[in-house]
C-alpha cells in the first residue's frame, strides 16, 4: 500500500526508539501518512501503519481517533481547529465558532463546497493567555475578532487562488 519511500521513513523514524518499542514512533508516522496523502487518514492506512510498526490496528486507531491533529475523512485544503475550551470561552471563542459557521455556510466538523475550509473544535491547543484562538495548519491565530477571522479567511483564499 505504501511506496518504498514511506515503507523507508517509517522505519527511520521507528529506529529511533528501542528495539521493540516501535509503537513510539506512532505518532510522527501518522503525520507522515496524513502529509502525503489527501490530509486525512483511511482504515487501510491505519492497518499496514500497525503492520509496519508491529502494533495491533487497534492501537493505531485509539492514537488516531484521540488525538484532533489526525483527520479520518477528507479536510479542506485550510483546517480551522478553534479552541473550545474554559480560557477561551471566556473569551469568546463561542462566537468565533458561530461567526466562522455563519461566514463560510458549515457546521463543526464540515468542509465547505468549494474543499477550502474545514472547521473543527479542539481541546485546549495551550495559549490561554491569547484568547480566543485558534490553530491553522502549523500557525496560531490568537486574539480572535470577528473581522480578524475575515482577514485570515480572505487571506487563505488569496493564497488557494495563486
Amino acid at each position: 500500500m505504501f511506496s518504498q519511500e514511506i515503507i523507508d521513513r517509517i522505519q527511520e523514524l521507528s529506529k529511533r526508539y528501542p528495539e521493540g518499542k516501535q509503537k513510539s514512533a506512532l505518532i510522527p508516522v501518522l503525520h507522515l501518512i496524513q502529509e502525503t496523502g489527501d490530509n486525512s487518514l483511511t482504515i487501510e492506512q491505519m492497518d499496514e501503519v500497525a503492520k509496519q510498526l508491529r502494533i495491533t490496528p487497534i492501537e493505531v486507531y485509539e492514537v488516531a481517533t484521540f488525538y484532533t491533529m489526525f483527520n479520518l475523512k477528507p479536510v479542506g485544503k485550510y483546517v480551522l481547529e478553534v479552541c473550545q475550551t474554559g480560557p477561551c470561552m471566556l473569551r469568546g471563542s463561542d462566537q468565533i465558532i458561530d461567526h466562522i459557521k455563519n461566514k463560510l455556510g458549515i457546521k463543526n466538523g464540515e468542509t465547505t463546497a468549494d474543499g477550502l475550509f474545514t472547521l473543527k473544535t479542539a481541546e485546549c491547543l495551550g495559549a490561554c493567555g491569547y484568547a480566543p484562538m485558534m490553530q491553522l495548519g502549523k500557525f496560531y491565530k490568537e486574539n480572535l475578532t470577528p473581522e480578524k477571522v475575515d482577514a485570515i479567511l480572505e487571506d487563505c483564499r488569496l493564497a488557494a487562488s495563486k
